[in-house]
C-alpha cells in the first residue's frame, strides 16, 4: 500500500482531507461528534506522490476553479461528499484522498489554499465515483503528515480530526 515511514512524536500536530472538491469554511468546530470512531493513524514523513493524474475531488474555493457558483451543485455531487473538520491545533497546508486500493495519493485538494485549526472544508466528490473506501492524508508547513485508512465515504459525512499528546485521532459522524 502507500509507503509509510513511522514517526516518534511529532511536536506540530498534522492534518488531513481529500480526492474532490473543497469549500473552505468557518465554523464552530467545538461542538461533539455524534460517533466518536477512530480511525487509523499514522504519522508518516514521506511525501506524497503528486502525480498528474486526475483526482476524483477537488476544492471549490481554488483559484483553478471555474465554476461561477464557487461549489459543486447537487447534480455534481457524490455520495461520498463529506465535511472535514481541523482540531488538531496546526494549520492543516496540503490534504491528499484516495481510493483505498489505490497506490497513489494524487493531487492536494487544497491546491493553494490551507486549512487553519477550527476550520473546516467540504470535500465533494464527482457524481459518478463509485469507490466507497477511501484513505486521508493530511500534511503541515513541515510536511509531517498524518493518514487514516479505509474510511467508508459512504456512511461519513463529517470527520473531525484531532492531536493531542502525540495521538492523532478522527471523529466521523
Amino acid at each position: 500500500m502507500k509507503l509509510k515511514t513511522l514517526i516518534g512524536g511529532l511536536a506540530a500536530a498534522l492534518l488531513l482531507a481529500s480526492a474532490c472538491t473543497a469549500n473552505l469554511t468557518t465554523s464552530n468546530a467545538n461542538k461533539p461528534a455524534n460517533t466518536a470512531t477512530t480511525a487509523n493513524a499514522a504519522n508518516t514523513n514521506a511525501p506524497a506522490n503528486n502525480s498528474a493524474s486526475s483526482n476524483a475531488a477537488s476544492n471549490t474555493n481554488s483559484a483553478a476553479n471555474t465554476n461561477g457558483a464557487g461549489s459543486a451543485s447537487s447534480e455534481q455531487s457524490g455520495k461520498q461528499d463529506f465535511t472535514l473538520v481541523n482540531q488538531t491545533g496546526v494549520e492543516i497546508h496540503k490534504v491528499f484522498i484516495s481510493p483505498h486500493d489505490s497506490n497513489d495519493w494524487e493531487e492536494d485538494i487544497l491546491g493553494r489554499d490551507t486549512l487553519p485549526n477550527g476550520e473546516s472544508v467540504d470535500i465533494k466528490f464527482h457524481r459518478n465515483e463509485k469507490a466507497a473506501n477511501w484513505d486521508l492524508r493530511v500534511e503541515d508547513s513541515q510536511g509531517h503528515a498524518l493518514e487514516w485508512e479505509n474510511l467508508n465515504l459512504l456512511e461519513i459525512s463529517k470527520v473531525t480530526l484531532h492531536y493531542k499528546d502525540g495521538k492523532a485521532t478522527a471523529e466521523t459522524e
